[in-house]
């Protein structure tokens, strides 16, 4: 599969949020604050996951060959999915 840009600049936000918990953490802000941002990264995290996911089965619905089944893509997608919760 191949990963664009906008997928990329996803991860790469949330790893500048990551290094901004960790500042958080060693000048010991307080915890509601780390708290507030650790739960923001997730939901940047979750939604690139799903943004991920969506596009690998569009990917191989499109790709299917003839007389296969599209439940089981579908399927492999929500595996993955719950597989991330």
């Amino acid at each position: 599969m191949n990963y664009d840009k906008q997928q990329l600049n996803r991860l790469k936000r949330a790893e500048g949020q990551i290094k901004g918990i960790i500042r958080m953490m060693e000048e010991g802000k307080d915890c509601k604050d780390v708290i507030t941002q650790l739960s923001a990264t997730r939901t940047a995290l979750d939604r690139t996951i799903g943004l991920i996911v969506a596009r690998n089965l569009e990917e191989c619905l499109r790709n299917a060959k003839e007389g296969e089944e599209s439940a089981d893509y579908i399927n492999e997608a929500v595996q993955l999915l719950v597989k991330s919760r």
